[in-house]
């Protein structure tokens, strides 16, 4: 049903091979704020945008714009500058030749494309005024002003600012002027048996980092994953080996974690003839990942599960790099998200049989669960708690050392302060399952929506939540004991090797000045920081009171009936699911938005919404969701 406040409807799609949803539901989420209808493609027409060279998928393409009168429209692109041209180019004809645009007399009155820089500049080149470009970074009134909303529209709430982000932006600002981080020196060659070896392992080094004269040095991973379309798969393979070999040897680097592509995930081993790759490394066979893992030593190294076979990947993962630890993503990585072929409930019980196995190698797991719920508008509250079932599950399936993944700044309108409170509530829950059999290591990251394209900013935006990381545990200089650097290029450009390493100097470096400011009082103690103290508290209690409930209804919570049961439910809500929502109604049917700095669920009042009106709400579709299971299984 169209909006009352406005005639206007915004609709946004990409294509089906490309992953990135983040900008797309960021975008919409503000549009919805400020009361406008919006209109997100379905996999169909995701599927119609892969193959727009082919004349019956454009008319897929038309008909759905005109069947949901649609008036402004947005493409985003984040893969391939050739192929971003090629499918908007495409896109716009054939707008045109259906006399579609308003100066032609048709509905659409504006055009969007979001993708990174060099596209974005390509496609404005190309088409000039005719679409507005999005490369990331803009804020939430830059965003809504490009797109046409004016600035009374936009609601008030989305101008605040925290004063805690300020102050570590402009500590951060004076780091990357003065530019002493690119002096510092890599550390210092570990020496412990089996080090660099097929033995080695991430606890074994970890353990070196705390013995050692070191010390008080988190071990560092990094993404790495080099391809371009244009380029053989031999070609991207040899390439990756040999960034592999320039991390090993410049020894910033300790975890490689190595970004395959779409297909590796879901189509390992098979005929790829045909298939689009999506971005990311194409490894398609044992000995590729070993010509990798060779040339990267003595670097640990992991990389993504599979989407199918996922038993079989991780033990293949053992065999050819060893793999550092083990990740999976439970509710996620299947139909629900478009990257695998699995059904939530066949997915959950692939990845338990997996874990198993994991479990048995005695490797360390991570759960990749919080930020894939806050990319689906989930509230604070469901990121906290998603991540301390998954942690309870992995205990009682015998893993031993759970890697806390605890990506920062996302949703990207999440205050600093808010984030303290998130990570050290999900902290508090998480270790209190610890014991002598299970342990807890902590490793934030950046948010994947928070950097801006220009190379400048985006280091001094690196520096700002470098220091946000150790405030987590602000009197603890061992803490975090691994980070997750996220490359300042990730808005721009892939980053090389020299760009992986200059991130990694930013972090490092500025880790260390940040503490000795707070060591002579220059910096605000944030463990004595009122407003942080009072979010922890309140989110803590509501998410307790949530795990309670779940543990108390679900006997079989910690199995996949009872992880599919609280998702169908809506126990977690996702109101931003494009995939399977009529299967999963219930997760869909919430709203969230940004309070604050902190995301949150309203209800029919605009009012945030209280634990027991949640629980009231998700506790009436139990029967349903058991219905659902049945049916499934």
């Amino acid at each position: 049903m169209r909006s009352a406040n406005s005639s206007a409807v915004y609709a946004f799609l990409k294509t089906a091979h490309d992953a990135h949803t983040i900008g797309i539901q960021s975008a919409a989420s503000l549009l919805q704020d400020c009361g406008y209808e919006v209109v997100r493609a379905d996999g169909q027409i995701e599927l119609a945008l892969s193959h727009i060279t082919d004349e019956r998928a454009r008319k897929e393409i038309i008909d759905w714009i005109s069947h949901n009168e649609i008036s402004k429209i947005g493409i985003t692109y984040r893969l391939d500058k050739s192929d971003a041209v090629r499918i908007f180019g495409y896109f716009v004809e054939e707008l045109k030749k259906n006399q579609m645009l308003s100066t032609q007399g048709g509905p659409i009155d504006a055009l969007f494309f979001g993708g990174l820089p060099e596209s974005c500049k390509a496609i404005k080149k190309e088409f000039a005024d005719l679409v507005s470009c999005f490369q990331g970074g803009e804020s939430a009134r830059e965003t809504l002003l490009a797109m046409g909303v004016p600035s009374e529209r936009i609601p008030v709430e989305m101008l605040e600012v925290s004063q805690y982000d300020d102050v570590r932006e402009s500590f951060a600002k004076e780091i990357i002027d003065k530019g002493e981080y690119n002096y510092l020196e890599s550390p210092a060659t570990y020496a412990y048996p089996g080090f660099g070896s097929r033995q080695d392992t991430v606890l074994k080094r970890l353990q070196a980092v705390r013995a050692g004269e070191l010390g008080k040095r988190p071990l560092v991973r990094a993404h790495v994953g080099p391809y371009s379309s244009d380029q053989k798969r031999s070609e991207a393979i040899k390439e990756c080996a040999n960034w592999s070999q320039q991390l090993a040897a410049s020894g910033f680097l300790d975890i490689l974690s190595l970004g395959t592509s779409q297909l590796t995930q879901s189509n390992f081993g098979e005929n790829w003839h045909g298939k689009i790759n999506g971005g990311g490394v194409p490894i398609n066979s044992p000995d590729e990942f070993i010509q990798i893992y060779e040339a990267g030593r003595p670097l640990l190294m992991r990389t993504y599960a599979g989407t199918k076979n996922i038993s079989e990947l991780a033990q293949m993962y053992e065999e050819t790099i060893n793999i550092s630890w083990h990740a999976m993503s439970l509710w996620w990585f299947n139909l629900l998200d478009g990257r695998g072929p699995y059904d939530l409930y066949t997915s959950l019980k692939e990845q338990i049989l997996a874990i198993r196995y994991v479990a048995a190698t005695g490797k360390p797991f991570e759960a990749n669960v919080s930020h894939h719920f806050s990319f689906r508008g989930a509230d604070d509250v469901t990121y906290i708690v998603s991540a301390y079932l998954a942690a309870k599950l992995l205990k009682k399936l015998g893993i031993k050392t759970f890697v806390l993944q605890n990506m920062l700044n996302t949703p990207g309108s999440t205050w600093g302060v808010q984030d303290l409170a998130k990570s050290r509530a999900m902290l508090t829950l998480v270790r209190s399952l610890e014991d002598e059999n299970f342990k807890v290591l902590l490793q934030p990251r950046a948010g994947l929506e928070y950097f801006v394209a220009d190379p400048y900013k985006a280091k001094i935006q690196l520096a700002a939540v470098s220091c946000l990381m150790d405030d987590i545990e602000a009197h603890n200089d061992s803490s975090p004991e691994l980070l997750h650097v996220v490359s300042y290029s990730e808005a721009s450009h892939l980053a090389t090797p020299d760009v992986i390493d200059e991130s990694i100097k930013i972090t490092l470096h500025t880790l260390k000045e940040y503490r000795r400011a707070k060591r002579r009082g220059l910096i605000d103690d944030m463990n004595k920081n009122e407003e942080a103290t009072g979010r922890e508290r309140k989110l803590y209690q509501s998410s307790k009171k949530l795990i309670d409930f779940l543990e108390k209804s679900y006997p079989d919570l910690y199995s996949a009936e009872g992880f599919y049961k609280i998702f169908a439910a809506g126990f977690l809500p996702t109101p931003y699911l494009w995939k399977e929502t009529e299967e999963f109604v219930h997760a869909v049917n919430w709203r969230s938005k940004s309070l604050h700095g902190s995301q949150v669920l309203i209800n029919d009042l605009e009012d945030e919404m209280s634990t027991d009106e949640r629980l009231e709400l998700a506790g009436a579709n139990i029967r349903d969701a058991e219905f659902l299971l049945k049916r499934r299984s």
